[in-house]
């Protein structure tokens, strides 16, 4: 066992194969971190928290929740794709109470039909046609035929999650360029809360394994690393929270310098990074595929960033079905390092977060 330990953390430092002939279990350092093969030789640091829970009757509270309507939405809305790269979204009934809010610059509106442009759209060279329709009067308009039409109709629990839910874990993944290392702040913070918490670190990145091959860094190959992680780890109520890609600061003042330093949280070799950033290629998740998501998010973003633009945000909440956008003003790209504070009090009120109790019934369908 000592032997199979060694070899793995050697493997991980110097990138040196061990003898291996298929998945294994995960090995565990004294230092607090596990390490999980997820393919032969593809082996991913994890840094797994899971602290001591003292008995009480939580689970018995999200049970009650069940026959009381608590935390139940009605998710109900229409999405309509047209030809000319129009997207509608309309949200329909009284799906949305007024304590679901889209929140941008500090002001909360309801979400209503939302009409955008599909940011992956080509020109098919029929859209002067389309153009022309559109200065006729509404009389005189031809109805126009939608290529694509998503109806969504659903109810969903959403439960709060606090530490002391047996049931509940929160992962942590880091961008390019990054490590789990980045999560340090909330990995301490919730872990005291009496939350499970897993960050693990991409392939090629912190002390993962670093594969010489284009093809161990595209969308595909590391959603599956993930699926592995969250199969090893994950329980009936997983939440997760990601960073954005980039692994620079907007603003290059002492304090972000020290930042970058400590840790060992940026470390990557220019192969590493050249081959992330050409494979995140992952068509299927585009505008439509974030409309039809019916769970709870939320969105953090910097003023200073310059990586993500605000008004990328500010589309994604107006997207997404039930968001939540927080602005915070002092922060740019990396505001976990930047503002952990603020960054530790966004997530926890999100995750204590619940709908107020309405009149239906319906099957549990929690975070997940």
């Amino acid at each position: 066992m000592l032997t199979s330990i060694a070899e793995r953390i050697m493997y991980c430092l110097t990138g040196k194969t061990p003898n291996s002939v298929g998945p294994s279990d995960i090995s565990e350092t004294s230092d607090g971190f596990d390490f999980l093969e997820v393919k032969p030789g593809r082996v991913l640091r994890v840094r797994h928290i899971l602290p001591s829970r003292c008995g009480g009757g939580e689970e018995e509270d999200i049970e009650d929740g069940k026959n009381s309507g608590r935390g139940l939405i009605h998710c109900k809305r229409r999405i309509t794709v047209y030809r000319n790269g129009q997207l509608v979204i309309e949200n329909l009934g009284a799906a949305l109470r007024s304590e679901i809010l889209h929140c941008r610059n500090g002001n909360t509106e309801p979400a209503g039909t939302l009409e955008v442009e599909l940011s992956d759209y080509t020109s098919t060279g029929n859209e002067s046609a389309g153009a022309k329709e559109s200065d006729l009067p509404p009389g005189r308009r031809k109805k126009r035929k939608p290529k694509k039409v998503v109806q969504v109709d659903c109810q969903r629990r959403v439960s709060s999650c606090k530490g002391t839910h047996s049931d509940v874990v929160l992962f942590f993944i880091h961008g390019v360029g990054g490590s789990l290392d980045i999560w340090k702040e909330q990995l301490d913070f919730f872990s005291k809360l009496g939350y499970e918490v897993v960050a693990p670190d991409l392939v090629g990145h912190g002390s993962s394994t670093a594969p010489q091959i284009g093809a161990a860094y595209t969308f595909y190959a590391l959603a599956e690393d993930m699926r592995c992680v969250f199969k090893r780890y994950g329980k009936k109520r997983n939440i997760l929270v990601g960073h954005s890609y980039g692994a620079g600061f907007a603003r290059q003042g002492a304090k972000e310098k020290q930042l970058l330093r400590e840790g060992n949280a940026f470390n990557v070799s220019s192969f590493v990074l050249r081959a992330m950033m050409s494979g995140q290629y992952w068509p299927e998740g585009d505008e439509v595929y974030h409309a039809e998501l019916t769970v709870p998010v939320l969105l953090v973003h910097g003023m200073h960033d310059k990586f993500v633009p605000l008004d990328e945000d500010q589309r994604m909440a107006e997207i997404l079905l039930v968001s939540f956008l927080k602005i915070i003003e002092e922060g740019s790209h990396m505001v976990m390092l930047e503002c952990p504070e603020t960054v530790n009090t966004l997530l926890h009120e999100f995750f204590l977060w619940e709908p107020e109790a309405q009149n239906t019934s319906a099957e549990e369908a929690v975070i997940e």
